[in-house]
C-alpha cells in the first residue's frame, strides 16, 4: 500500500465533517470517520481505479455520505488534496494548490 500525505487542510476537512455529524446524531460523526478511513485504504490499494476529475487529481466517492477524496498519484505516495462535500463548490480545493 502506497504511503499516504495529507494536505493539513483536508484533515481539518475531516474533523469539521465528522464534528458535524457527531453534533447531528451520536455515533454518527464516528461513522464518517471510518467511512473515510475504509475508503481511504481502498484507494490506497488500488489507486487508479477511481477517474481523473482535473489534471492528475482523482476523486473517490465516499459511500453513505455526501464526500468526494480528492487525491494525486504521485511517484512515491498519494497525495490526498481535500475530503470536499459534494454538493458545495465543487473547486475550492484547486487554490491550495497554488500555496
Amino acid at each position: 500500500m502506497a504511503k499516504l500525505i495529507y494536505d493539513p487542510l483536508a484533515k481539518v476537512e475531516i474533523k469539521e465533517a465528522a464534528a458535524y455529524y457527531e453534533n447531528c446524531r451520536e455515533g454518527l460523526g464516528k461513522a464518517f470517520l471510518e467511512t473515510i478511513e475504509r475508503n481511504v485504504q481502498k484507494l490506497a490499494e488500488n489507486p487508479l481505479h477511481y477517474r481523473k476529475i482535473r489534471g492528475r487529481f482523482r476523486r473517490c466517492i465516499v459511500n453513505r455520505f455526501p464526500y468526494g477524496i480528492i487525491y494525486s498519484i504521485e511517484s512515491d505516495f498519494i497525495f490526498i488534496a481535500a475530503v470536499m462535500h459534494l454538493h458545495r463548490e465543487p473547486n475550492y480545493w484547486l487554490q491550495r494548490l497554488k500555496k
